[in-house]
């Protein structure tokens, strides 16, 4: 019987596990491409994502893809401001390098799901009529 974990790999397995990998794999895609847009702080980021995914798409947090982009030179701090609640709003914008490696990872996004896409398109195609579903050879 397999051990329950209370962390995120307890989803390994599942539906929800997938979306979870998938939601990791594009965040800094997702991140830069708003910053395309114009610059925006952490929690503007945050909540823009979720809208414009109806609600698919949802974190906790980015700050650890901010701070790694911001590591590589993809983004930077662009200014401070003080809200109305008195927290400070750090915004960030997508560097030149930034919008060079998003044009990349939107491709290479691209090339991927349309090459997973071509091949579930294919279900119930892929064998003739009693063509072995299975390799024989050993």
């Amino acid at each position: 019987m397999p051990k329950e974990k209370s962390d995120s790999s307890s989803k390994r397995g599942t539906p929800a596990g997938i979306k979870e990998l998938l939601k990791k794999a594009t965040t800094e895609m997702l991140v830069l491409f708003l910053l395309r847009q114009k610059p925006m702080y952490t929690y503007e980021m945050m909540q823009k994502i979720e809208k414009l995914s109806n609600g698919i798409l949802a974190f906790n947090t980015l700050y650890i893809a901010i701070y790694r982009l911001e590591k590589y030179g993809y983004l930077k701090e662009s200014g401070k401001i003080l809200s109305e609640d008195n927290r400070i709003r750090i915004y960030f914008s997508i560097t030149e390098e930034g919008r060079e490696y998003l044009k990349n990872i939107i491709a290479e996004y691209r090339l991927v799901t349309d090459a997973i896409n071509n091949i579930l398109s294919q279900d119930g195609t892929l064998f003739q009529e009693g063509e072995p579903k299975h390799d024989n050879e050993g």
